[in-house]
């Protein structure tokens, strides 16, 4: 089978699979990705982005390859419009009882 071939076949679930066995370097069923089933599991949730998930989230890939960065400002803004408020802010020297 072809990697082209290979990323067309992919669905939703197969794809959030190797997100999370990406990020927490173990298979659902509990199992430790080798090295090599992780560099491949990246490869291949990079080329599914790429592809179906046009996504415009920090870190992620764009239709045409690139990796899509964000600068903090852009972030708090995108959070900012989609929430409509603020992003929680906090006192440091706030004492227990003074919530």
């Amino acid at each position: 089978m072809q990697f082209d071939d290979l990323i067309g076949s992919m669905n939703q679930e197969i794809y959030q699979r190797l997100v999370q066995a990406v990020e927490t370097g173990r298979w659902p069923d509990g199992n430790k990705l080798t090295d090599e089933q992780r560099e491949n599991s990246i490869q291949l949730v990079m080329a599914y982005q790429a592809r179906y998930a046009n996504s415009e989230e920090a870190f992620t890939i764009s239709s045409n390859g690139e990796i899509v960065t964000k600068t903090k400002r852009e972030l708090k803004e995108q959070f900012k419009a989609s929430s409509g408020e603020s992003i929680a802010r906090f006192k440091l020297d706030q004492q227990k009882g003074e919530l």
